[in-house]
């Protein structure tokens, strides 16, 4: 039977899933004479020969169709791996089929290959505690990576590799440390909300959400301030390969961005590494911190585990506060008798920051691999098999979450979502996310007495990503 809710999709060049990259053995051996930034061009060059000499698995080109109703399709045909899910806004009444009806349920005709999906929250709560019945490695998307890009990342990573990892750069989000931040953070959102038009409709997403986030990484990554924008560019790219996430990137992008990614990082890494040596103290920085400690110290010369971690890095500081900024406008336009609730009563703030992280959900899932043959919720699944926890399902699973379609600023256990994950997994970021948005927040209501959405958002084109591209709005500034 056809997946009538697939995507039309044009066959191209192709790259698998579990290619190996066949410099690695190479590129090991020389990462310390040859910078990576050139591996990763040479790389590139090997991958265009391949395309004219080899023929192999075609890389999936997503053409937009519309998104049916979910009703008219049978269990085995309905497939949420479909990239325009959450562009059109369609998403709801096909995860909420599922949670229903097929709560563990089996795709074996996806452009991703097969997959299992895990809708409940409980399911996925099980499935995010046991790293022992479920591996993340070796990527968290639900497609592959392009070939000759094969990169590593911590958060791909098994216990106890995962820790060593995840230990060296903890220490940017301590206490300590976001109480430093607080001030400066506050400081750039006044900067920015202070140079907004009046009365005028502009693009919230470029003007706020993505200057904001670029300010921020620019600090945790101690990057030159005046090309902060680099960076949102960079993490935009890298999450936006099709074969990944069904994504609008271009194989001839990711490799380019690669290597410049893998430039400029490399040449901050050797400027600290070189204040290091002449007995300078370095500071908090995710790089200094990296740096700094025995697991990581030699990170540079393994090319695709330093590319893969200052990725992931971006990609966790820009995608998820980012789109959080966006969503909550969003909402609160979606339901004005919260917003109306929240101004008179500002104490509410904290709570309702978490309840947005929970309504965007702003990373729609993350993809595990059976260890071995699991029972869960009355389905087999084999060892080998790919799983996917949809967290933003299980975030509105009403077993597990009271009116879950409903936007609450005074929602009981507002954090109790599963939006940063669980286990051993859990985001390590997810505190400076929440003070993030909270001084938003506190920023904004102090200037603006409403900001009204005047145009339909346009979403991204991702299965992996929840998150906007553009959204129209105008503020009307407080008279006292």
């Amino acid at each position: 039977m056809a997946n009538l809710n697939n995507p039309k999709i044009r066959k191209g060049p192709s790259y698998g899933e579990y290619d190996m990259n066949i410099l690695s053995p190479v590129i090991e051996k020389s990462a310390a004479l040859i910078p990576i930034h050139l591996q990763i061009k040479s790389a590139h060059i090997l991958q265009k020969v391949k395309q004219c000499v080899i023929k192999s698995k075609p890389i999936p080109i997503f053409i937009e169709t519309p998104i049916p109703d979910v009703t008219s399709l049978a269990l085995e045909d309905i497939d949420v791996s479909n990239p325009f899910l959450f562009r059109q806004n369609r998403w709801q009444s096909y995860f909420k089929r599922l949670r229903d009806e097929c709560p563990v349920h089996y795709q074996k005709n996806s452009p991703f290959g097969p997959f299992w999906s895990i809708t409940r929250y409980e399911d996925i709560m099980f499935v995010d505690k046991h790293h022992d019945l479920f591996s993340a490695e070796p990527i968290i998307s639900i497609g592959g990576q392009p070939e000759g890009l094969a990169i590593e990342t911590f958060i791909a990573m098994d216990p106890p590799k995962h820790e060593r990892q995840r230990q060296a750069v903890q220490g940017v989000v301590a206490p300590k440390n976001l109480k430093e931040m607080e001030s400066l953070i506050r400081a750039r959102a006044e900067d920015v909300l202070n140079n907004l038009p009046i009365g005028e409709p502009f693009d919230w997403v470029q003007e706020v959400s993505i200057e904001l986030t670029s300010r921020m990484l620019a600090t945790l990554f101690d990057f030159p301030y005046e090309e902060r924008h680099k960076l949102a560019y960079w993490s935009d790219v890298a999450a936006s390969s099709p074969e990944s996430t069904g994504g609008t990137g271009s194989i001839d992008e990711s490799f380019r961005v690669a290597a410049q990614v893998a430039k400029e990082f490399s040449q901050l890494w050797h400027d600290k590494e070189a204040k290091k040596a002449a007995g300078e103290v370095l500071g908090f920085d995710l790089i200094s911190l990296l740096l700094a400690n025995e697991h990581t110290k030699d990170l540079i010369n393994r090319p695709m585990e330093f590319l893969g971690n200052i990725v992931l890095l971006l990609v966790g500081g820009n995608d998820t506060t980012r789109n959080s900024m966006t969503g909550g406008v969003h909402v609160l336009n979606q339901f004005p008798e919260e917003f109306v609730k929240l101004k008179n009563d500002l104490d509410l703030i904290p709570n309702m920051v978490s309840e947005i992280i929970r309504w965007q959900t702003p990373l729609a899932y993350m993809r595990r691999v059976a260890k071995q043959d699991v029972q869960l919720n009355g389905q087999t699944i084999k060892q080998g098999d790919k799983v996917v926890m949809w967290y933003v399902s299980g975030n509105r699973d009403e077993r597990a979450i009271d009116l879950p379609d409903q936007f609450m600023v005074e929602r009981k256990n507002a954090r109790k979502h599963l939006s940063f994950g669980f286990g051993a997994h859990r985001c390590m970021g997810n505190r400076l996310a929440e003070m993030q948005l909270r001084i938003l927040w506190e920023e904004l209501l102090k200037r603006f007495e409403h900001i009204e959405v005047v145009d339909s958002p346009q979403f991204v084109q991702s299965n992996f990503i929840k998150g906007y591209t553009k959204m129209m709005v105008k503020v009307t500034a407080k008279t006292s």
